[in-house]
């Protein structure tokens, strides 16, 4: 994990911080690690996966369902989840 170890985890876009998390489950599910290392990465890929959650729930919110006439005309918005 190169230089995205030095990367404020709250500037990360999604696909960045996804990549990292990919990258701990799979040095972590490899047994490879030594212990101290793994409760670290372990540490890092928490945040990472808290970070992810987030940046999904705020486009979630952002998610707008078009609403149609009768006649399949695009009248107006309404949240997704209504």
């Amino acid at each position: 994990m190169a230089d995205a170890n030095h990367e404020d985890v709250a500037a990360m876009s999604f696909e960045t911080a996804l990549a990292e998390l990919e990258q701990i489950v799979a040095k972590l599910e490899s047994g490879q690690a030594p212990l101290a290392e793994s409760i670290a990465i372990y540490e890092r890929g928490e945040a990472l996966k808290a970070h992810c959650e987030s940046l999904l729930k705020s486009a979630e919110a952002r998610i707008e369902k078009i609403t149609l006439s009768r006649d399949g005309k695009a009248i107006g918005t309404e949240p997704l989840d209504k």
